[in-house]
């Protein structure tokens, strides 16, 4: 059984634009920017903003940190993986 590579993204603050931007860790390009972190974790956002073909999203804290990832769908996720 083969696993497919996961498409990667990062939710990160835009200070310059005060909002908060998902971007594609690998083209660097804005997919989608929202007001507030709330608005971008709530129920299903980030996964309709990823489409069908899903992916893994890291989240960070205003300072930068990674809070956390969640992978959409989860059945994507890697079991080898903790959370």
């Amino acid at each position: 059984m083969t696993m497919t590579k996961l498409r990667k993204f990062t939710l990160e603050f835009n200070e310059r634009k005060d909002r908060w931007a998902l971007e594609n860790d690998k083209t660097n390009r804005t997919i989608k920017t929202f007001t507030t972190k709330e608005k971008a974790t709530a129920g299903g956002v980030l996964k309709r903003a990823l489409g069908e073909d899903g992916g893994s999203v890291k989240i960070q804290k205003l300072n930068g940190r990674f809070q956390e990832e969640r992978t959409f769908p989860r059945s994507k996720d890697p079991k080898e993986s903790k959370g």
